[in-house]
């Protein structure tokens, strides 16, 4: 069977499922090989309490950058006591990072939105392709609202890049509906987010927001491209060439 047959299979099966079935459903097809990759947003923070309320087998990974807020971290050491869970932390390689320094300075980032996305690449993508080794069903927390990139994806579909199922379990939710979900549930947050900073990524990458600003305005203040890291980049990249295709 090829990768559409399987995806369209799960989709069948999944239809009509709450998110925290499809999550219990997808660990019973995949023992092992279903993981989360939670940056301790508020979206990954509904789906960290998801797994943990429902004791659903789930890897949890996070990505440490070496540039995040100390309030994430304090997050994390949060979560991880509440919800009596082993979060593994990936890292990025030391001498890749050396090696970006080096060359681009310890802020090379703000120099081009080409040497951003390197310290991006180096910091994040790299660290993710280690962590996803061995998986096959990849959870993210991404939301359709949260930029316009994201209004085209599916809440399951084939990622290319990363040969794995991708599954997005509230990516139809609205931010009314997440917020509600934190207070309801009573879900650790970042403190962050009570200060206007609504997406959370490394320091020195990440501002405030004012009122009437996109939710994305904060990350990358200083560039107008497209507000992503490249860790989902491969379905920015497939839509792209879908789009030509049928152009």
């Amino acid at each position: 069977m090829n990768q559409s047959n399987i995806i369209d299979e799960l989709r069948s099966e999944l239809e009509g499922l709450s998110a925290v079935e499809s999550l219990g459903l997808l660990a019973q097809r995949f023992p092992g090989k279903v993981v989360f990759s939670t940056a301790l947003g508020q979206e990954d923070q509904v789906i960290t309490h998801m797994v943990a309320k429902n004791n659903i087998p789930v890897n949890i990974f996070t990505l440490d950058t070496g540039r995040l807020f100390s309030e994430t971290y304090d997050l994390l050491a949060t979560t991880t006591t509440k919800y009596k869970l082993n979060i593994k932390t990936y890292f990025p390689d030391a001498e890749q990072v050396e090696k970006y320094v080096s060359e681009k300075g310890v802020n090379g980032f703000y120099n081009s939105v080409e040497d951003r996305k390197q310290c991006c690449f180096v910091r994040k993508v790299q660290p993710l392709k280690r962590a996803l080794q061995g998986a096959q069903v990849w959870v993210t927390g991404l939301r359709s609202g949260q930029s316009g990139n994201r209004q085209h994806m599916h809440t399951l579909e084939w990622d290319e890049g990363n040969q794995v199922i991708k599954y997005q379990p509230i990516l139809n939710w609205s931010f009314e509906e997440m917020i509600n979900y934190l207070k309801e549930n009573k879900v650790p947050y970042n403190s962050l987010h009570d200060k206007g900073f609504i997406s959370i990524g490394c320091a020195p990458c990440t501002r405030a927001i004012m009122e009437g600003e996109d939710l994305r305005a904060g990350r990358w203040w200083w560039e107008s491209s497209k507000k992503e890291c490249g860790l989902h980049e491969n379905h920015f990249q497939q839509k792209e060439t879908e789009q030509k295709a049928t152009a």
